[in-house]
């Protein structure tokens, strides 16, 4: 059981500090090729100045990414190898492709960084969108392989073998859509408001300087709008998991019984032993309605389920309400700077929206690693649902401890590092650019 722990917090340490940069790869080439864009259209050298720095940002958290990614790679095999000989044929066609765009990714990124004086302007943008798109397959591959675990098609199960396969169809699952759709949403709008963040905090300091005027326009635009498209994002999921995860949701509201009009909680603290959830505030019938969308829809309770395959009700729950907590926070945050622009038809900067922005920049993330957490804690105790346990996959290898350790302290060392470079590059930000040097 011991060796169960360790492989568990190795791959869920790995994975909670790769997604950063996952999510840094799929947002911020756009918000690049974005910028340049700009600069093409307006001529404004503010633009390329910005274009530039967030392109070396992007090579530093890319190479970054690029080192954890293949740690998980490694891990997928040395630690859950019985998951891997199982559903290697199976999930092994989007993990191929998702090679293939992360090596398009990073020949372009190449051409993109060393080509602006060799290349057309307009073949050095067309590689920055490139960039942009192969960041987002890179995600969309994984996200559809992640999806195959929680709801299994493309084969046919015969005694413990899976036969019949068909890779494309498993590619497809009922899962796929909605949590490829949620996951590249929640990665723009995070990366944005983060980005929005600092570039606020900086503008604070100097609101007359025009670099992080543009930059954070920018930032605001994506972000903002991402987060508002979230909620419709996390409306398709939430029925996908209501249909194919039926337990998943249950836990994820603290839904002992199955009852119909079942209402949506907020807060509360499930008790497994008597089967309640006290301290929440119940919104009647709201769980049926975003469900299922009626009113009377039938809910699915744990009651039903058998009690060694109950997830872990507590974590599941709590991480669901940080992520939407965050999310409606965010949410809140771009209604206001939507209704500041259309009021005023300029950049939101008044020192207490700033301020605002600052403190909610962070929830983008939080709310990713909560999601995550609800999304892999809520499949348990099944690695693969309803095919292969968790206990089943992993490793025999005895003495756990001591990978789990080393890459610890090699994550901690890279996350250091990052943090260094990226601060050198916003420090050179500070240069003085005053808005009347670029009226």
């Amino acid at each position: 059981m011991s060796d169960l722990i360790f492989a568990r917090a190795q791959m869920g340490f790995s994975l909670a500090f790769h997604i950063i940069f996952a999510v840094a790869g799929i947002a911020l080439p756009l918000m690049m090729v974005i910028a340049e864009a700009l600069w093409l259209k307006t001529g404004d050298e503010i633009y390329k100045t910005i274009t530039k720095r967030w392109a070396r940002g992007t090579a530093v958290l890319f190479a970054v990414g690029a080192v954890s990614g293949t740690v998980l790679s490694f891990e997928l095999g040395l630690l859950w190898p019985e998951f891997m000989k199982w559903a290697g044929s199976i999930i092994g066609l989007p993990f191929a492709l998702e090679g293939y765009a992360f090596f398009t990714e990073a020949i372009f990124l190449g051409i993109y960084l060393y080509g602006w004086d060799k290349v057309s302007k307009s073949m050095h943008l067309l590689s920055g969108c490139i960039v942009a798109l192969s960041g987002a397959l890179s995600a969309v591959f994984v996200v559809i392989a992640n999806a195959w675990m929680n709801a299994p098609v493309g084969f046919k199960l015969v005694g413990n073998v899976a036969t019949e396969i068909d890779p494309i169809m498993a590619m497809t699952s009922p899962a796929a859509f909605p949590q490829v759709l949620h996951m590249l949403i929640a990665a723009y709008a995070s990366i944005g408001l983060l980005a929005a963040g600092v570039h606020a905090f900086l503008l604070l300091r100097d609101k007359q300087n025009v670099f992080h005027r543009r930059a954070l326009g920018i930032c605001l635009a994506l972000g903002c709008t991402m987060a508002l498209a979230e909620p419709l994002s996390g409306d398709i999921l939430a029925q996908m998991v209501a249909h194919t995860q039926p337990i998943k949701l249950a836990a994820l509201e603290g839904q002992f019984d199955t009852m119909r009009g079942a209402p949506l909680r907020i807060g509360g603290l499930p008790d497994v032993e008597k089967r309640k959830t006290p301290f929440s505030i119940e919104l009647p019938k709201m769980l049926s309605v975003l469900a299922f969308h009626e009113l009377d829809a039938e809910v699915k309770g744990l009651n039903d389920f058998p009690r060694d395959v109950w997830p872990p009700v507590l974590l599941v729950h709590l991480n669901f309400q940080i992520m939407v907590a965050c999310g409606v926070i965010m949410g809140l945050v771009s209604l206001w700077a939507g209704a500041l622009y259309a009021k005023t038809k300029k950049l939101p900067d008044s020192s207490v929206f700033l301020k605002t922005l600052i403190c909610i920049s962070p929830l983008g993330l939080l709310a990713i690693e909560s999601g995550w957490m609800v999304t892999e804690l809520g499949r348990q105790p099944w690695v693969i649902h309803g095919v292969l346990r968790t206990s089943h996959a992993v490793t025999p290898m005895p003495g756990l401890w001591l990978p789990f350790t080393t890459f610890l302290f090699v994550y901690i060392a890279l996350a250091v590092i990052v943090v260094a470079l990226l601060f050198r590059e916003f420090s050179h930000s500070l240069d003085p650019v005053k808005e009347s040097d670029h009226a």
